[in-house]
């Protein structure tokens, strides 16, 4: 008896593949900015904005990558900012203002200021990764040879 499940699986993928679904399908890459936050200000008068929100610190950077979550690399080293976070926008602050701002919470800029390992280096990895199974993949292998046995 004949299955139809396969041939119809195979129909309807020929069908799909020629539709446009998959022609609008694009991966994103090139570069972006990326603001990342790194530390939650206190919800003081001080650190109050213009139309209510408060301030906090982030860090804005560009970096080149794919889809998003390959970060391939950094365009742009990191700078610190402040950042509305209801909002999603950043404030460029003078960095004699931003070292008041550091120095009245404590807190450290170089530790601030550093970069997550996989934005860093991750997104390298997972690509040099990526290569090398797309080689190895084209690579033939070698056929060992059949010994017949005489059962």
């Amino acid at each position: 008896m004949i299955s139809f499940k396969h041939p119809t699986f195979i129909a309807l993928l020929i069908a799909l593949s020629s539709t446009s679904v998959f022609a609008k399908a694009k991966i994103p890459f090139g570069e972006r900015e990326v603001l990342n936050k790194v530390y939650d200000l206190p919800d003081t008068d001080e650190f109050k904005l213009k139309d209510g929100n408060f301030m906090d610190i982030a860090t804005l950077h560009k970096e080149f990558n794919i889809a998003y979550f390959l970060p391939l690399y950094i365009i742009e080293d990191p700078k610190l900012v402040g950042f509305d976070e209801k909002t999603e926008t950043f404030y460029d602050i003078p960095q004699n203002e931003m070292v008041a701002i550091l120095a009245s919470q404590k807190l450290n800029q170089e530790e601030l200021n550093k970069l997550p390992f996989y934005t860093r280096y991750g997104g390298k990895m997972v690509a040099v990764l990526i290569i090398g199974l797309l080689v190895w993949g084209v690579i033939p292998s070698k056929k060992g040879k059949v010994i017949p046995k005489n059962i």
